[in-house]
């Protein structure tokens, strides 16, 4: 059962233009997602990769989407996609909302979703997203009353109870090269300026993108290591989900 809510690319080819965000704590920058189960153990060894500067398009595709150390590193995770037809379909939507779970950050994380939904669908990519308000979803969203660091439990989900969680947290079930199921955990501890970079970039590395980038030429990434602030899927963010999923 998904609880109900409210209803409410430009192609530039080339690295991101350098945007300057204030450093954060390490302790804070909580919302990179974690591969989680189901994938070798060398795809949970690198979450963010560090580079001295702009990459070009196919090496920046490599890094986040198999943990390639650019200019032509080896894969250190699988690349994994949602296969098609799936891919043309896919329902998104919040299953639980924990009782403890702060009430005004609701309607934030809901608008959030929309909002992630349509910057997806607008890149380009041959993929189509859905919210989804009832009945079977591809990638359901926890909103849990835990704390960052804290241990997720009872949701029902194998591939996510039992693991812990920072701000937000991503899994990815796959098989070869095709993704069978995704979730996304929310903690209650999330700050409410935060809540729509850390929706979107979720949402992103569940469609098999879940390695981040640390420089100060990508500050303005949504896969950015060093902050929560990004809210859109522009330039070299667009291209990756056009490169992982090509139209025919």
């Amino acid at each position: 059962q998904v609880s109900p809510g409210p209803r409410g690319p430009d192609h530039l080819s080339g690295p991101l233009a350098p945007r300057r965000t204030p450093p954060r704590l390490l302790a804070m920058i909580t919302r990179r997602a974690l591969l989680a189960a189901f994938l070798p153990a060398p795809a949970l060894a690198q979450e963010f990769i560090e580079v001295d500067g702009p990459l070009e398009d196919a090496e920046f595709y490599r890094l986040v989407a198999c943990a390639a150390s650019p200019p032509d590193g080896e894969c250190q995770k699988p690349l994994v996609r949602w296969p098609t037809p799936r891919r043309l379909n896919l329902r998104v939507g919040i299953a639980r909302i924990d009782p403890g779970f702060p009430a005004y950050k609701i309607e934030a994380i809901d608008r959030a979703l929309d909002a992630a939904i349509e910057e997806v669908n607008a890149t380009g990519a041959h993929l189509n997203l859905v919210r989804a308000f009832r009945g079977a979803v591809d990638v359901p969203l926890y909103l849990l009353a835990v704390a960052e660091g804290g241990e997720i439990a009872g949701t029902g989900n194998r591939q996510i109870d039992g693991s812990s969680i920072a701000l937000g947290r991503v899994v990815i079930r796959s098989r070869g090269q095709d993704i069978l199921a995704a979730a996304i955990a929310i903690s209650r501890d999330i700050a409410r300026r935060e809540i729509a970079s850390v929706v979107l970039e979720e949402l992103v590395q569940a469609m098999g993108l879940p390695t981040d980038v640390a420089s100060e030429a990508y500050a303005g990434s949504i896969f950015s290591e060093n902050g929560n602030s990004v809210v859109w899927l522009r330039n070299q963010d667009a291209e990756v989900l056009r490169l992982h999923y090509p139209r025919p």
